[in-house]
Formats: C-alpha cells, structure tokens, sequence
C-alpha cells in the first residue's frame, strides 16, 4: 500500500521535478503541495511569487494546496509553530511523509529531519545528492520549463531576472554558478512540464530589488490573452 505524502512546495524547479519523480515512483500517492505564504504580501516565502500562480500550479498537478500563512517579519520561533501546526493537519489527514527536493546542502536536510523526528512524519529527499549539470538536463528532457524570479544580485547580474533556465542562460552563466542555483543564486517558477496537465501561461511584469535579493513579478496571463499570443505565435511561425 502506497505511503499518502505532500510535497513541500516552493513553485521552483526543484520541488517540482521531486513531485514528478515520486509520482514515476509509484512508492507514495501525493495528497497535496505544501506551500509557506507570506500573509503580509500574499506571495510564496523567499520566491516571492504571487499566491495565484502557486494556486494554478496546483491546478495543473491536479492537487490541493496546503497554505501555511507566515507573519511579516517572522521569526524562527513563530516558523516553527506554522509548521509543526501544518504537520499535525497533515498526521490528522493520514499523511505519513513529507517530500523535499533538496540536493546538497546538509545542515537544511538535518534541519527538516529533526525538526521531524518522532512525530510521525517521514522526510523523504527524492532528488539528493544528484549531480545538477545531469539533473538540469534531466529536467528539460522530461520538458520541465521554469523562470528565474528571484536571484543573488551579489552572485548573479540582475539582467537574468525574468529569463527562462534554459541552455542558453546557463551557457551565459558566469563561472562557479550552479546550474540549478543550489549554492543560492536563484530561484525558479515552474509553468511547464510532466508533473502539470497543462501549461501555465505566465508574463514577466516588474523587477524591483527588495532585502538584498532582485524578484521578477511574475504574472498569471488571463486566458484570453494566453490565447491571442498563441496565436500570435502560430501566425508568425506561418510567415517563415
């Protein structure tokens, strides 16, 4: 019998690509996406993406969203509570594991599974320790397409803000930048691949520079417009 999981939710690429490889799996059955909401903005923690765009991720996994609100500012301690209250929700739902797609960085994996030990929750780690030059390319094969929507100014030029992590902007990449961003340089949104049914049509809007860190506002494009620049797109490839 298949263990019932969430997997923890960030919108990025990674948490993405780890609900994609535990569904292949066929070890655990995925209840839900468990996602931290800054209450003060009404967007992702740390990506800074707008709440409906993490909505319609959930849509097209065809998944509920599991909203965790956190205060603005927010302490550890006040952290702490959200989630040991949103693990109980979860023990109560039956769940009996929570997916992260972390990759390398220890004291984060050590962290999560001691804040988990002995509550009756399992972390599980589906993507650790993968090589990233193979894993991005993994990524794309399997037809995973992401933007950059948050990034290190201090790692990263502000110019990739708002591209997609595609060949060519990693390829532009300066040196020692991990091509999954996994030493911090940035942050990614997943509007494509093999964990939705569907693409999810997204916009760049403004770029502003907040808490050290550069955020592309990413934008939900209404599916009128989603359908025009469709077109737009078919009738520009008939003139070539």
């Amino acid at each position: 019998m298949r263990k019932k999981a969430l997997v923890s939710w960030s919108s990025g690429k990674d948490s993405a690509f780890a609900l994609h490889v535990l569904r292949q799996s066929n070890e655990y059955e995925i209840v839900g996406l468990l996602t931290t909401i800054n209450a003060r903005f009404d967007r992702v923690a740390m990506h800074g993406v707008r709440r409906e765009l993490v909505e319609a991720q959930a849509d097209a996994a065809g998944l509920p969203l599991w909203k965790v609100p956190l205060p603005w500012p927010c302490s550890n301690q006040e952290y702490e509570a959200a989630m040991s209250a949103a693990c109980a929700q979860a023990i109560d739902a039956g769940v009996q594991a929570v997916a992260f797609g972390d990759l390398f960085l220890e004291d984060v994996r050590q962290y999560r599974e001691d804040r988990m030990r002995g509550i009756g929750l399992a972390p599980v780690f589906p993507l650790w320790k993968r090589d990233t030059r193979r894993l991005i390319h993994d990524m794309w094969a399997d037809g995973v397409r992401s933007r950059i929507v948050c990034l290190d100014p201090r790692k990263l030029s502000a110019s990739f803000a708002g591209r997609d992590l595609d060949q060519q902007t990693v390829d532009e990449f300066p040196s020692g930048i991990d091509p999954c961003g996994e030493n911090g340089e940035f942050h990614t949104f997943v509007y494509d691949g093999p964990m939705f049914a569907h693409v999810i049509p997204v916009q760049n809007g403004e770029a502003v520079t907040r808490d050290g860190f550069v955020f592309m506002d990413v934008i939900l494009r209404k599916p009128a417009e989603a359908a025009a620049a469709a077109e737009g797109k078919q009738q520009t490839g008939k003139c070539r």
